[in-house]
């Protein structure tokens, strides 16, 4: 029940912070994707099937606040929780560096699945909004490597 609640409020500060970001600038939302980090965090601390179940919350969630595609953010996300969740059970990531390396190549993969499946299915140009989008993978390395270490920190702290 205490995952479920952690990943209800999960959900509620990513809308909170895409809404914040959204009305602070609107380019900000290129640069950072709270519901990446929400399903990157969630991924690395709970695994593979909690990761899943939370990249396919946020995804549609976001889907749904975009006025976009509908879903395609959904099985992007699900797959980056998946796949967060699955590589974290397999190898340590408990190192900075580590958990850095991890996070980056999850969401660079997931940035050119999402950017790729709206190219192939949907035919729309690929908008680099000025290049922002590039950064979006590192700007969410840094967040979530930060993220996971307080986390491991303070699990450490209360064992």
């Amino acid at each position: 029940m205490k995952r479920i609640i952690e990943g209800i409020a999960g959900l509620a500060l990513a809308v909170v912070l895409h809404t914040i970001l959204g009305k602070v600038a609107a380019p900000l939302l290129v640069l950072f994707n709270a519901f990446s980090w929400v399903v990157l965090y969630f991924g690395l601390t709970r695994h593979d099937v909690f990761g899943a179940l939370m990249g396919t919350a946020c995804g549609l969630l976001q889907d749904s606040l975009s006025l976009g595609i509908f879903g395609v953010g959904g099985l992007t996300k699900t797959l980056l929780g998946f796949g967060a969740g699955y590589i974290s059970r397999k190898i340590n990531v408990a190192p900075a560096a580590r958990t850095f390396v991890l996070v980056l190549v999850l969401a660079s993969a997931e940035l050119f699945l999402w950017k790729s499946l709206v190219l192939f299915l949907f035919g729309e140009r690929f908008s680099a909004a000025g290049g922002l989008v590039f950064l979006q993978p590192l700007a969410t390395s840094l967040v979530v490597s930060v993220a996971f270490q307080v986390f491991r920190r303070r699990e450490a702290r209360s064992s």
